[in-house]
């Protein structure tokens, strides 16, 4: 989606004082301290890399299901059940920052004993950006990919051919690792837009691109307020078929295989403000297949391959998944992290709801 001017204004923060700030909000809550590190990091990581969407923007949805009991303060993952290669791991609605970080630990340390881990996640509370997932087994050498459902709150996107919501933004991700070298994440939502970049737009309130909404007679509209006003729009899913189809299989695989269950009249609370996330990944160790020299070799001579291709007329060079975001982040460590009006002062409200001191609570430049 392209970036719209807010008529609402913005503020930049600087991403060190931006994380400080919503540390002080989680431990004024009750959070633990690494719990609100935990949280702090993975939220203003996402602004950095411009995933406002999934970015300190949640703070004060984070903040309200604390205490509506929607999210559990302070809890951990716990293994349900345990093949040795094959995990369940129960959530219990704690913070996702924590639990699926959790979770990847487990699944790293299990992927190197058996070459392989088979991980489902389930009933955690929002997990954010799944790419930070993909990253963290990147970090260890491990390949994983990962499929996400939603439930716990009402539909936000029509199956393919479909007038009306039956599913959530559905997550895909797949990350490789490089020897020396940053990653290759491929990470997005099968919706043709997040629910967070639709909040986003109804905070600055400017119109969204056209082919993303359709409202509630499941004709186009650019109004993101179709999904926060009655009668509810939808959101549509990518790439028509393909995209509608790869969002029915991350709720057949996230929900169904893991035990976590699927968005269906069984989960739904249509209003309730719960956001209930179930992840399978699978992390593979390259040494327990081709090797880990063959696989290393292969991967830069083909991101090579791939980038050394003529850019297209307007393209300044050819970009391989996970280089936009940072590019973004170099910008915004300098610049700082831009954050419209509506959502900063919604900010300034949690902090005074838990009753934040004045004094942890950042100056900012207004743009």
């Amino acid at each position: 989606m392209a970036e719209a001017k807010s008529s609402v204004g913005e503020v930049r923060i600087a991403p060190d004082r931006l994380h400080a700030f919503v540390t002080a909000i989680c431990r004024a809550d009750g959070s633990a301290a690494d719990e609100a590190k935990l949280i702090a990091d993975h939220l203003v990581l996402a602004n950095l890399f411009g995933h406002d969407s999934h970015g300190v923007g949640m703070i004060p949805h984070y903040i309200q299901n604390t205490g509506n009991g929607a999210c559990v303060r302070n809890h951990h993952a716990k293994i349900e059940r345990d093949n040795g290669a094959v995990i369940v791991v129960d959530g219990g609605a704690g913070y996702g920052q924590v639990i699926a970080k959790e979770a990847m630990d487990i699944g790293i340390e299990r992927a190197r004993k058996h070459g392989v881990c088979v991980v489902g996640l389930k009933n955690s509370h929002h997990i954010g950006r799944i790419g930070h997932w993909g990253e963290q087994c990147a970090r260890a050498g491990l390949v994983s990919i990962h499929w996400v459902n939603v439930h716990g709150h009402k539909p936000l996107v029509a199956p393919f051919g479909g007038a009306e919501a039956r599913f959530t933004t559905n997550p895909y991700c797949t990350a490789i690792p490089r020897k020396g070298r940053e990653p290759i994440v491929l990470d997005f939502a099968t919706s043709q837009v997040a629910m967070g970049k639709v909040r986003v737009a109804n905070n600055k309130k400017v119109q969204m691109d056209e082919g993303l909404l359709i409202d509630v007679n499941g004709f186009p509209t650019t109004h993101p307020g179709v999904m926060y006003n009655p009668p509810y729009g939808a959101i549509l899913p990518f790439g028509l078929h393909k995209g509608g189809g790869l969002a029915v299989i991350c709720d057949l695989l996230a929900g169904a295989l893991t035990g976590g269950r699927t968005h269906s009249p069984r989960t739904i609370k249509q209003n309730s403000t719960d956001i209930i996330n179930n992840m399978l990944s699978i992390i593979i160790d390259p040494d327990s297949m081709g090797g880990t020299a063959f696989f290393e070799d292969e991967v830069d001579t083909f991101i090579d391959w791939v980038k050394s291709a003529r850019p297209a007329p307007g393209v300044d060079e050819v970009l391989t998944p996970g280089e936009p975001e940072r590019m973004r982040r170099a910008d915004r460590e300098k610049n700082g992290v831009p954050i419209d009006g509506t959502t900063w002062q919604q900010l300034l409200d949690t902090a005074q709801k838990v009753r934040l001191n004045d004094t942890e609570i950042p100056h900012a430049v207004i743009a």
